[in-house]
């Protein structure tokens, strides 16, 4: 770089500031999420653009890691490089590459970028590759809506931008490893790769909790029961339960309990030998040995009959099972983690569920957030759900008309992620066949998604309040009166049960702990 060339990266103002600003940032303690959205700010106000997106490599898809401009279900898709040739072309190259405006490749962003028609109209689009110890890690993609813009672009400024985005990734990275032991990246990978198992996506409190109890919980042998409404992702968490303990490398057995016939429940469970009744012709091993070493996944546990429980109850404790038709004992060693949606509580004051089963299954309870409660969580979700469709119909681009947004953000969710993805997988079906073949993408209306709208008179609770005097109370403590009286009217409803009074009112569970905190109510 020559002497002249160097004094006018140094003396463009935009440039100078975000070049120090990032480095400013590399030694702040920020996570990797806040130094990737940072990064991306800092690029978009150099290189001013419509939208920007910061994508790693994992495995053979490109991830979004951070965006801005773009939809935000694009943070719940992944772009299989072998799929988007802009991407593979950007990825190989050491070069910024920049697409000419009448470029033929499919723009993989279409209908995905925010206040744009549904299919991009000619733009400017480009991007950069960044490389990690010479090695390609991710790329950092460019698209405005005016042809031209990128025009004016100065190439070493770019390359010098490029760089320090290179140094502050690498920075994200070993904090990353540094704080979080579990290869979160290799996970994430690793589902999207197996499609019987999906990660969990969420950014919302909510599921930043639940990870973090799966984490603590993980590490452990203790036995967990994880409760949660129908459909809110029990067997996923169950899955994760497993994956980060020191049993990965064992089975993991899953039985529902409430899809087996009462007779034959405790054969399932701990097996049978020839001839220990009608139909046993065979000598055959039952879950518990199955699971020998690993973990056994009891889903729906209180559906188990109260026979049964006791048995149960006693493998738990010994760690002895006993074959039907057997004398013989068993010694096995297993992990135990169950998961129901019903109130075990209650079912155990009801005389249906056994108090020290219960007791003994509850070491560790996880409570799993419904869907409702993680707010944009549902956009993220759906974009996932639209990837892994589009995949399989062999479309070339989906994308969620706004007002689906709205329409899926306003949805209560009864039945959580499984309706939800039900629902999306339906309304994927119903476009396709309704949209012309002819049309690069495949765009979600509200009237595909067939489902209405939550009434306004669900978000509101009625209650009885005094009359507040308005010249002896400021408008804060008038505000704060209101909030306390209508919690406390909810939790009394809700029989002191938090979490319930939280959904009734409509209000994200962490943050309702905080109000109560803040309100003084006990």
């Amino acid at each position: 770089m020559s002497k002249g060339q160097h004094e006018v990266i140094m003396t463009t103002p935009a440039f100078t500031q975000a070049m120090v600003n990032i480095v400013a940032d590399l030694s702040l303690p920020l996570s990797p999420s806040q130094r990737y959205l940072r990064l991306l700010a800092a690029f978009r106000n150099t290189f001013p653009c419509d939208a920007t997106a910061l994508l790693q490599l994992q495995g053979p898809s490109l991830v979004p890691l951070a965006t801005e401009g773009l939809s935000v279900d694009t943070l719940g898709r992944s772009f299989e490089v072998s799929e988007h040739p802009r991407l593979a072309k950007i990825l190989q190259s050491r070069e910024p590459v920049r697409f000419e405006q009448d470029c033929a490749l499919p723009d993989p962003y279409d209908g995905l970028v925010e206040d744009a028609p549904g299919e991009l109209p000619v733009h400017d689009c480009m991007g950069v590759a960044l490389f990690i110890d010479d090695t390609p890690w991710g790329v950092i993609t460019l698209d405005a809506m005016q042809p031209g813009t990128f025009d004016d672009i100065d190439p070493l400024e770019l390359r010098g931008f490029i760089h320090v985005a290179e140094a502050s990734v690498k920075v994200a990275q070993q904090i990353q490893r540094l704080e979080n032991k579990l290869d979160q990246e290799h996970k994430i990978t690793q589902a999207v790769i197996n499609e019987h198992q999906q990660p969990i996506i969420g950014k919302s409190s909510a599921i930043k909790q639940l990870n973090r109890e799966i984490e603590t919980v993980s590490q452990s042998d203790l036995a967990v029961l994880i409760c949660g409404e129908t459909g809110v992702g029990k067997e996923l968490v169950a899955r994760e339960i497993h994956q980060h303990s020191s049993r990965a490398d064992q089975p993991l057995i899953y039985v529902n309990c409430a899809a087996l016939p009462e007779n034959l429940i405790e054969s399932e469970m701990f097996g049978h030998v020839k001839g220990a009744f009608s139909g046993a012709t065979q000598s055959r091993a039952g879950k518990f040995e199955l699971a020998d070493g690993g973990t056994l996944f009891l889903d729906e546990v209180g559906e188990i009959p109260l026979l049964l429980q006791a048995k149960l109850l006693r493998a738990l404790q010994s760690g002895e099972i006993q074959r039907v038709g057997s004398d013989a004992y068993l010694t096995v060693n297993v992990r135990i983690v169950a998961a129901t949606n019903r109130d075990l509580q209650k079912e155990v004051s009801a005389g249906k569920f056994r108090a020290d089963l219960y007791h003994r299954l509850s070491v560790y309870p996880i409570n799993v957030p419904d869907l409702q409660s993680r707010g944009k969580d549902i956009l993220l979700l759906a974009g996932h759900f639209l990837e892994a469709n589009r995949r399989r119909l062999g479309l070339r681009n989906v994308r969620l008309a706004p007002e689906s947004k709205s329409l899926l953000l306003q949805h209560n969710w009864p039945g959580n992620v499984r309706e939800l993805e039900h629902t999306i997988n339906r309304a994927l079906l119903k476009a396709r066949y309704q949209n012309d073949d002819a049309q690069r993408i495949t765009t979600i209306e509200p009237e595909h998604l067939d489902i209405e709208t939550r009434p306004a008179t669900e978000t509101f609770r009625k209650v009885t309040l005094p009359v507040l005097e308005a010249d002896q109370l400021t408008l804060k403590q008038a505000t704060e009166n209101y909030q306390r009286q209508l919690i406390e009217e909810s939790l009394k409803d809700c029989q002191g049960n938090q979490a319930q009074a939280a959904k009734a009112l409509g209000v994200d569970r962490s943050n309702f702990y905080r109000l109560l905190k803040r309100l003084e109510i006990s």
